[in-house]
């Protein structure tokens, strides 16, 4: 970094570089506990991989909250849509040069050709063909140096042929939250019991395929049942993975845009003291030895 971008002090010698210039220039994007997607260098960089043409919200109904009637999506497009550059920094932080990923609740498209674009092979499994026939489609038009892979079907059983993985990078449904199809094995259809039951499943099969000593992560929040208290997804979600055997590692928090939470403040506030939600969990594991999934992540690419 040049001295003519950080300029002089009063007194003519060299200002340093921001602390936080000097380790977005190491690892990308600071990698602190607490993540700010509503700042500017996140936001330049998810604009550059939107401009390749990443449209996650493809193969899925645009209304998905309005499924459920949400008091809090009125007029809004209420499409999840996975953030790329969570998805870049996860994967530059935490998967070894050209590991294989694996993703047993694939979704939209993003966690996939983010992963193609960075080398690194890509497993997803999602229920809906649709879904799946989207994702190909997107990943035909923006070609990658590692073509990911989508499979249709259950991870329950589609995880038995799912390649070893050298990092899972995953996004579940929030339960009932967003509705994907009527289909009885659709977690999004079950019943909270059956959810958790399907759910603790799939995290134990996709634990299996994960390398010794390797990483994975988790993008969860919590979610409220009908009686409007939390379900306490974020600590089902820990004891699921280390009911399966992983070392819970890290804890970060996503703060992601605030976009409608400023209409929706007073009226959701003042009815129900339930704060406004603006951040998600990012939970990460570790399979074996913390060194050892470390050395062999290598040296961070910043990208």
């Amino acid at each position: 970094m040049s001295a003519a971008l950080f300029g002089t002090d009063l007194f003519g010698a060299r200002r340093p570089p921001p602390a936080s210039s000097v380790t977005a220039a190491r690892f990308g994007i600071p990698p602190f506990t607490v993540l700010n997607a509503q700042a500017g260098d996140w936001q330049d960089r998810k604009r550059a991989w939107v401009a390749l043409g990443l449209r996650s919200e493809d193969g899925r109904n645009k209304d998905l909250l309005d499924f459920q009637r949400s008091p809090f999506s009125e007029g809004l497009n209420n499409v999840s849509i996975f953030d790329p550059v969570l998805a870049e920094m996860l994967i530059r932080w935490y998967a070894p040069p050209a590991g294989q990923v694996i993703d047993p609740f694939a979704g939209g498209s993003v966690r996939g050709i983010v992963s193609g674009a960075l080398g690194r092979p890509y497993w997803g499994c999602d229920l809906r063909a649709e879904q799946v026939d989207a994702n190909r489609a997107q990943a035909a038009a923006i070609p990658v140096p590692a073509p990911p892979v989508w499979v249709t079907g259950d991870a329950r059983d589609a995880l038995a042929g799912a390649p070893d993985a050298d990092f899972m990078l995953t996004c579940p449904p929030y339960g009932d939250l967003e509705r994907y199809s009527d289909d009885p094995a659709d977690l999004s259809a079950m019943t909270w019991p059956d959810f958790l039951e399907a759910y603790r499943a799939i995290i134990a099969a996709a634990w299996a395929r994960l390398r010794p000593d390797r990483f994975a992560a988790i993008v969860v929040g919590e979610i409220r049942c009908p009686r409007g208290l939390y379900r306490n997804f974020v600590g089902e979600t820990i004891r699921a993975f280390m009911d399966a055997g992983a070392g819970y590692y890290n804890e970060i928090i996503l703060q992601t845009p605030i976009g409608s939470g400023a209409a929706r403040m007073n009226k959701q506030f003042t009815a129900s003291r339930k704060n406004v939600k603006i951040h998600q969990n990012v939970l990460v594991f570790v399979k074996g030895d913390p060194r050892r999934a470390t050395a062999a992540c290598g040296d961070v690419d910043p990208g």
